[in-house]
């Protein structure tokens, strides 16, 4: 017997069943003359979920969230329905079955002419949920990465020794502390969302700066650390409340007036965070509302660096021996030395090995958007400033907390404090030779994957140049494919380069004269360079 349905949405339906059991365990419902089994499917609060039980009073019952259940039919008056769970103590989902007994063929067929709409009107189609449209089956974040690549991703940073790692970057840290404390305008009685929160620190700096509630979210462990953090600060943990789970599915109670994130990764976009970072935005933020960072800049330049280059090629030295053991390891050296050119590498270099002004691409957190990210494409073009071999592209990024008070930079460029994000170079396998005013162009592309990271696809050329040359003509290309998700952590400190004999000082460029040009009019009024601080700990 079905139940009427209330109102114009379905809430709530009701049909008779024989009995349920579960397959996994001996714990069964049967229906008698007096106490059939009821079926209810139901809409409330966000959650579509179908419930067997005897007495709607009793505890006795099964559950099922329909957005991860399956129904298949096995007789004419048999049916079972498959429903994920999770064991959050051995960080895995099964599966769990439910058999359901009819007492006619006309009674299973109309629960699964129910079961099937409310799937397709409850879980398939997107819910509007108070803090945006979000899919009710598998959250986007499950969708674009693997599931192994998450469980390393959440256990590294559920670590307190990995957060240690970037508290101690003080440059990090202090900037963020500073850029918060110094616009006290924009958090005093305001509600924020710390996106990511780990430690919760920045949570705790909004909490500072008179924020009226901070929403901490995070999806790993550390979100346990983080509670008693908060805790042992009793004046600030009051107005925090710690949210553990993904950006992409938990709920909140109300919309925040001002995001706080720190969503970089090595080369701004590595972990693609930044995703989750403009989805909280289409989720919580009110419109208008502030982003703390509000935007980033990749920069980039070409760089000669003969040791670097040498230090590449040697590894794979290893390869051409004709005689290891009785066996020859020559047919994989060219194998291994492709491998080893693929790894960009993470270290401080010295700004002069820079070897033209860098130019920069722009990504406004405010406005742009998720699929934005998943590709990212740079046309480049340098003017080289000396005559030299030039062995790939530098790279490095900062980012804007623009503030109503204070517009603060925290920037990662080469002779300014190092981070713990240092620097990045992809190193061509085939270098290129350059005059005093020759043209480089080329291509910097880059392709989100699965494993929470980028493809690099580089490729730099040389044109010719002079008054006799052929206007146009390519003199010179190289290109490589780099995995940024696996790079070479050289991270020495900055090695003293010194002036060969034939080269001129004035050749050589420090950060200080690198005129940053963007190929981005989005963001144009807030493109000024980083401000020279005197104050060494938040430059």
């Amino acid at each position: 017997m079905e139940v009427a349905v209330v109102g114009q949405k379905q809430k709530q339906q009701e049909l008779a069943v024989a009995s349920v059991s579960d397959l996994s365990s001996s714990s069964s419902i049967s229906s008698s003359s007096s106490s059939p089994v009821t079926a209810r499917f139901s809409f409330d609060s966000g959650v579509a979920e179908l419930r067997f039980f005897q007495d709607s009073e009793s505890n006795e019952d099964f559950r099922i969230d329909l957005r991860t259940s399956q129904l298949f039919k096995l007789s004419s008056v048999e049916s079972i329905c498959v429903r994920e769970d999770s064991d959050t103590d051995k960080e895995k989902s099964y599966s769990k079955g439910i058999a359901v007994r009819f007492r006619e063929e006309e009674e299973s067929r109309s629960f699964h002419n129910a079961f099937d709409q409310w799937k397709k009107d409850v879980v398939v189609q997107e819910s509007c949920l108070p803090n945006g449209t979000l899919s009710a089956g598998k959250s986007k974040f499950d969708d674009k990465i693997e599931a192994s690549s998450a469980k390393m991703y959440f256990h590294y940073y559920g670590q307190l020794l990995h957060q240690q790692n970037m508290l101690q970057d003080y440059v990090r840290t202090g900037t963020y502390y500073a850029s918060v404390i110094e616009n006290r305008a924009d958090f005093v009685d305001r509600v924020v969302v710390d996106v990511g929160a780990g430690s919760g620190i920045l949570s705790l700096f909004a909490a500072q700066a008179g924020a009226k509630h901070v929403y901490a979210v995070e999806a790993s462990e550390m979100a346990e650390y983080a509670r008693k953090l908060i805790a042992g600060n009793p004046l600030l943990g009051q107005r925090i409340t710690v949210v553990k789970g993904k950006v992409e599915e938990v709920e909140l109670p109300e919309k925040a007036d001002i995001l706080i994130s720190e969503p970089m990764g090595t080369l701004l976009i590595n972990e693609r965070m930044l995703e989750t970072y403009v989805i909280a935005r289409d989720r919580f933020l009110v419109p208008n509302g502030k982003m703390f960072p509000t935007l980033g800049r990749i920069h980039m330049a070409p760089f000669s660096d003969e040791y670097l280059y040498v230090e590449i090629a040697n590894k794979a030295l290893f390869w051409q021996q004709q005689n290891y053991y009785g066996v020859d390891l020559t047919p994989l050296h060219d194998s291994a030395c492709k491998g080893y050119f693929s790894q960009p590498v993470v270290d401080a270099f010295d700004p002069r090995v820079l070897v033209a002004p860098a130019i920069s691409h722009v990504i406004n957190f405010t406005s742009t958007k998720e699929e934005d990210l998943y590709e990212i494409d740079v046309p480049l073009k340098f003017t080289a400033a000396a005559n030299i071999r030039i062995h790939g592209l530098a790279c490095w990024f900062d980012v804007l907390f623009n503030g109503s008070t204070v517009q603060r930079w925290l920037t990662t460029a080469p002779g300014a404090p190092t981070t713990h994000w240092y620097q990045l170079r992809c190193v061509l396998p085939q270098p290129l030779y350059v005059m005093p005013g020759q043209e480089i162009t080329g291509r910097l592309h880059m392709v989100a994957h699965h494993a929470q990271s980028y493809t690099i696809h580089l490729t730099l050329a040389v044109k010719s140049w002079g008054p006799s040359a052929e206007q146009g003509r390519v003199l010179q290309a190289s290109s490589c494919k780099f995995d940024l998700k696996e790079p070479y952590y050289r991270m020495s400190q900055p090695q003293a380069y010194p002036l060969a004999q034939d080269q001129p000082i004035h050749h050589l460029i420090n950060t200080q004269d690198i005129q940053i040009l963007s190929q981005d009019d989005e963001g144009s009024d807030l493109m000024q360079n980083p401000p020279q601080n005197s104050d060494p700990e938040f430059h």
